[in-house]
């Protein structure tokens, strides 16, 4: 799904414009990224946590030329999913897997 699609729902869900729905979502994504440089953590409860993690220096590999390469340190954004997310997720697999259809040998 595309930032498109999702202001499409969200103006649809809404009853509001797409243009609304577009400024809305970019305000949420602002203070997203707003939240995450000054506190190093966005949480949405019922949905997920984004946070702020440092990866340390590292050796890694050139894929090309198999050269070792160093990686240097860095910070990255990580999602953590709820409990309640998690569920949703679960609960469809295994609706999917009880659909499946046994064919019989011979």
């Amino acid at each position: 799904m595309k930032k498109a699609d999702i202001i499409s729902r969200m103006a649809e869900g809404a009853g509001i414009t797409k243009a609304q729905a577009e400024k809305a979502m970019d305000g949420l994504l602002d203070a997203v990224k707003d939240g995450l440089k000054d506190e190093g953590r966005v949480a949405f409860i019922g949905f997920g946590t984004f946070s702020v993690v440092e990866r340390k220096a590292r050796q890694g590999r050139n894929p090309k030329t198999g050269e070792v390469i160093q990686i240097p340190e860095s910070r990255v954004v990580k999602f953590t999913p709820s409990e309640g997310l998690k569920k949703a997720f679960v609960r469809q697999a295994k609706l999917d897997a009880s659909f499946r259809v046994q064919v019989p040998n011979g």
